[in-house]
């Protein structure tokens, strides 16, 4: 008769083989799809099945205007307080259920059911992907009703960005609104982005010659523009990021997404 620590072991072991087959049952390889809803407003879609929501401005004047929201998002990530970046957090919020990730100040301010407060330095899991809370150089503010009278916007902790780590798949880079800063290295060194969103348009942020200062640093292979040409002001255009990237020799990709088509990295 086989002795009762033999016993405990095998079941030990055929418990362990158990857990290895199902986690790599769950690990799914595949492409990561990406929308861009114009501005800075995207959504992603994992192998695994995460829907993240980032700085949901889905009204924008960019925007498709038959495209239906969502029906299921698991976080919307928020990357600081102003109209054109909390956008309809909180209808996509109320809409889906999903919980929205900003800084410990702003999410206390949006109301949602569902929030998780954080910091530069925080992260979480969501499915096969990882977010990591990153700084961001800008300012912030947020107004809760900017139609009231004399409406002021209260302080919204500080502005973030967001890095996505996608297992079997890319790890994405969502500046958020920034100029570009030292801290990009670190950030290249820790999480080596191989997608970086970034700003282009300038005057608020980052114009297309300190995006590609921002990508030397970063070193992704693949730059997507953003934050350009949905007023007036943010004039910076991919075709000067792409000028720039050149003339600093930076072996960057430029890649423009189509507003509404979903595209696979």
């Amino acid at each position: 008769m086989r002795s009762f620590q033999s016993l405990l072991c095998a079941a030990v072991l055929a418990v362990a083989s158990l857990a290895g087959a199902a986690e790599t049952k769950s690990a799914k390889p595949g492409k990561t799809e990406i929308t861009w809803w114009g501005h800075a407003a995207f959504v992603v879609k994992t192998p695994g099945g995460a829907t993240l929501a980032i700085d949901p401005w889905l009204t924008n004047p960019k925007a498709p205007k038959d495209m239906a929201w969502p029906e299921q998002v698991d976080a919307i990530l928020v990357s600081h307080g102003h109209f054109d970046h909390v956008g309809d957090t909180v209808a996509l919020a109320k809409k889906t259920g999903a919980t929205v990730v900003a800084s410990y100040e702003l999410s206390s301010l949006l109301g949602v059911a569902k929030s998780n407060g954080m910091n530069p330095g925080g992260s979480m899991r969501v499915k096969d992907a990882t977010i990591f809370v990153v700084p961001a150089v800008h300012s912030t503010g947020y107004v809760a009703n900017p139609q009231a009278q004399n409406a002021k916007p209260e302080y919204g902790g500080t502005p973030v960005g967001f890095i996505i780590q996608i297992d079997h798949g890319p790890t994405l880079y969502h500046a958020g609104d920034t100029d570009v800063f030292p801290g990009m290295g670190y950030i290249a060194e820790r999480f080596k982005p191989t997608v970086a969103m970034l700003p282009i348009g300038g005057q608020f942020t980052m114009d297309p010659v300190g995006a590609a200062y921002a990508a030397k640093l970063l070193k992704a292979k693949t730059i997507v523009p953003m934050h350009f040409g949905t007023f007036p002001a943010l004039a910076g255009t991919p075709a000067e990021l792409a000028t720039a990237l050149k003339a600093q020799h930076v072996s960057a990709k430029v890649e423009t997404l189509e507003i509404g088509k979903p595209t696979q990295f």
